[in-house]
């Protein structure tokens, strides 16, 4: 990590201006679409650009979750803050200046303080839990070329949900420019973001401790392969965090949803995929340990599915609960039948169980620094292609969490169990078409020739 110096601080400064001018713009053109992906490359590209100078943080809960991890010094932490505060009241200056108009902060319309507060600290949780995943980790920190595109589109993750209830600040740098810059609207709220983004990133420190046990002895070496422990916490935050998703962005009808919940499973593969190899999803389970190769054994499948059940239905009662208790059936969309649902789900849980197959499963992997993207893709592909038919679940946990939340309001279970056949069966044809495809996956390295040696 680099140390207190010219260049690492005002790299600190430009990466932090680039992101809070670049959201005052977005938040005063109206761009409710494309501003979260703008307002994520914004982050990107910074990471990209800056973090051989100064890390990259261009956010005070972050430095302070690397400072609580012991992988930033307290004064470089200090010093950090204070450019980053800086830098977003100087940003948020300018754009006021260009628009001749600027925003308040708080919950947003039909929201109280503590539904905009629980966002704010979840999703500055899951940035936090990325970056000290894919950037400081012993076992991913400078291994990988991901990490950029990991942490930048958490924004994504969180600014079509969970932003529509509290703003999507994640980062007391922004909660405090906006503030300031709209202090003759009212000022105070920062200091209320603030606390839940720093108890973000605390939390963010306890789990990522909790799964990495290495992280707790600095003598300790990153091991081969983490134990049932450390898989079940990778499985259980992974699935919580994608329920958690793809429920807000339904429940306030985001614009942009299906790339939102994509960008959620593929923050999280990053993040805890090589603890667990990220399958948040009994289909993807099933279909890996279908697909022979000792790739999983049953009892650990077993304890997997568990793990993301039960996660899946807290991520559902936690948006319910953000949501003041409105919920979303699970079920045909208008239009169409049963029928329709079973084609639907089986056909898009087979394409996402068939490219983890494919892409992260075998011996020599297609393109490694991109199977999260390529995976949290299927969800785009599905969501996008079949939203209107069946709601995309793709997903046992998904469905299972919708399905038990809504019964508190009225729903009806079965319907839950159906999605779950339907999804399990498409996981199952996968490692069926699988086995046809890539049958020299199942032949032992000894016994594969060369082409040359066949002529």
């Amino acid at each position: 990590m680099a140390g207190i110096n010219v260049a690492s601080l005002t790299a600190e400064f430009i990466g932090t201006f680039i992101l809070i001018f670049t959201v005052g713009c977005n938040v005063l053109s109206s761009n409710p679409v494309w501003g979260g992906v703008s307002i994520a490359c914004s982050l990107m590209v910074g990471i990209y650009a800056l973090g051989g100078v100064s890390g990259a943080n261009f956010n005070p809960a972050v430095s302070a979750a690397l400072g609580m991890s012991g992988k930033m010094p307290w004064a470089q932490v200090g010093a950090y803050c204070g450019v980053q505060v800086v830098s977003g009241i100087v940003a948020s200056l300018c754009y006021t200046t260009l628009f001749g108009a600027n925003f308040n902060l708080g919950p947003t319309k039909g929201f109280g303080w503590w539904q905009a507060m629980l966002c704010e600290m979840l999703y500055t949780f899951m940035l936090c839990f990325v970056v000290l995943n894919t950037a400081a980790s012993k076992k991913l920190g400078g291994n990988n070329q991901f990490y950029g595109l990991a942490i930048g589109f958490v924004i994504v993750a969180g600014a079509y949900g969970p932003g529509a209830v509290s703003g999507g600040c994640f980062n007391p740098a922004v909660a405090i420019a906006i503030d300031t810059s709209s202090i003759t609207k009212g000022f105070g709220w920062c200091l209320v973001y603030s606390s839940f983004e720093i108890f973000g990133a605390v939390l963010a420190v306890g789990l990522f401790k909790a799964m990495r046990p290495e992280e707790n002895d600095e003598s300790e070496a990153a091991p081969a392969e983490y134990g049932l422990k450390s898989k079940i916490v990778s499985e259980c935050v992974g699935t919580f965090m994608l329920v958690l998703t793809a429920g807000l962005n339904v429940l306030v009808h985001s614009k942009a949803a299906a790339f939102s919940i994509a960008a959620s499973l593929m923050c999280m593969i990053y993040a805890c995929g090589d603890v667990s190899g990220g399958h948040f999803n009994p289909a993807v389970t099933v279909s890996i340990m279908l697909s022979g190769r000792n790739k999983i054994e049953t009892p650990v499948a077993m304890y997997y599915m568990a793990a993301q059940i039960g996660a899946g239905l807290l991520g559902a009662l936690t948006y319910a609960l953000i949501m003041g208790g409105v919920t979303f059936p699970i079920g045909p969309g208008k239009g169409f039948g049963w029928m329709g649902v079973a084609t639907a789900e089986i056909a898009f849980t087979f394409v996402l169980t068939y490219v983890v197959l494919c892409v992260a499963t075998v011996r020599k992997a297609p393109a490694p620094e991109f199977t999260g993207w390529i995976i949290g893709s299927c969800v785009t592909v599905g969501g996008l292609a079949i939203g209107i038919i069946s709601g995309g679940s793709l997903n046992p946990a998904v469905s299972f969490g919708i399905g038990v939340a809504r019964i508190f309001f009225g729903g009806n279970l079965w319907r839950c169990f159906v999605y779950m056949l339907l999804e399990f069966i498409g996981g199952a044809a996968a490692a069926a078409v699988f086995k046809v495809t890539h049958a020299d996956e199942y032949e032992d390295e000894g016994e594969k020739k060369p082409l040359q040696a066949e002529a």
